[in-house]
């Protein structure tokens, strides 16, 4: 006689296994996710605003748009997209409470779809910090908060699908070094926040692909510190122009030790305006700037940075990466004049 015993022993089910539950290992990851997303919704949540403008929503025969914001500091500055807030004269902020302030405009910037604003009469408000976006990797966990289609402090989570995206902005030109990810995002999200697991603001969610699954944008935050740190000083972003497209790229190995630079990345570029100072000094597309007027340069964002108001009007020098060799190229920024309320770069 066959003993069948110790088979079925073996193949036999535990209790966890019968009724459906995750192994352990996996709850303790699951449980840790949630946990991730949840402390950052509670440190961050209260931060996000919902921004009204024109109009009160509801008014008979007016309609009011609807977007979302960020408040960054504990005296009311607040972070959204320049198209959230239009050419509108009339600003409302509601935050999660309920309790509705009106705002004034500090200045926009079409360029990279950001705008600052001022609450009015407020002090000690929830504040979110900006972090660094120049940290970010592929893959890594993120949360979206705003009011998508006006429903007030939704959280959606997801991952960074891509970094170093162009989009173009509501200016008509390209928004550099953007955040993909496929926090799902909807309209009324513009404005809001992409957070880390750490609780900072790596990104201002700005826009959705209609039609697509999955496809989502943020302005990265350090772009919009610069955007910030230069409203607060001028009233506008003041740049020097130069007249290229460009995204964040690595530079490879080879091109960096043929060419003697110590450059892990550079900002490669991708269309060169006709007639502009990149195209009167030589430049080229598939050219990588790896220094600007003695800075070095390792991805869009810096050089961003550098092409600002103490470069305008003055010749620099910029040294390239062509085809693996490097060229020194002298250029002649001059500064972008305003193209509407606000002056664009």
């Amino acid at each position: 006689m066959l003993d069948f015993t110790s088979d079925v022993a073996g193949d036999a089910l535990s209790p966890a296994q019968a009724s459906g539950a995750a192994p352990a290992d996996d709850r303790a990851l699951l449980d840790a996710y949630s946990n991730a997303v949840i402390d950052v919704t509670e440190r961050v949540g209260p931060a996000v605003v919902r921004v009204e403008t024109g109009p009160k929503v509801g008014s008979r025969g007016e309609r009011g748009g609807l977007g979302s914001g960020i408040v960054i500091s504990p005296d009311g500055l607040v972070l959204t997209n320049s198209h959230v807030v239009g050419s509108s004269k009339t600003i409302r902020l509601r935050d999660v409470e309920g309790v509705v302030t009106d705002a004034q405009v500090l200045g926009v910037d079409p360029d990279t779809d950001l705008a600052l604003l001022r609450a009015n009469h407020a002090r000690d408000l929830r504040y979110a910090a900006l972090g660094n976006s120049k940290s970010l990797r592929r893959g890594q966990l993120v949360v979206a908060i705003g009011n998508p289609l006006g429903f007030e402090s939704t959280v959606t989570a997801g991952v960074v699908s891509a970094l170093g995206r162009s989009i173009r902005s509501v200016s008509g030109r390209m928004i550099e070094d953007v955040i993909q990810t496929d926090a799902a995002l909807n309209p009324g999200n513009s404005g809001g926040a992409l957070v880390s697991s750490a609780a900072e603001v790596i990104g201002i969610n700005t826009a959705i692909i209609q039609g697509a699954q999955g496809i989502c944008f943020a302005v990265a935050s350090n772009t919009a510190q610069f955007v910030l740190s230069e409203i607060i000083r001028h009233g506008y972003v003041r740049r020097a122009y130069v007249g290229v497209s460009g995204q964040t790229a690595p530079v490879p190995r080879r091109h960096a030790v043929l060419a003697g630079v110590e450059n892990k990345m550079g900002a490669l570029l991708m269309q060169i305006e006709p007639d502009g100072p990149a195209a009167r000094a030589g430049l080229l597309p598939g050219d990588v700037v790896i220094r600007l007027d003695g800075v070095d340069i390792n991805g869009v964002d810096d050089l961003i940075r550098v092409l600002d108001r103490d470069r305008i009007g003055r010749t620099v020098a910029m040294d390239v990466l062509r085809l693996g060799r490097l060229r020194g190229i002298d250029i002649h920024p001059v500064e972008r004049k305003p193209a509407s309320r606000q002056p664009a770069t």
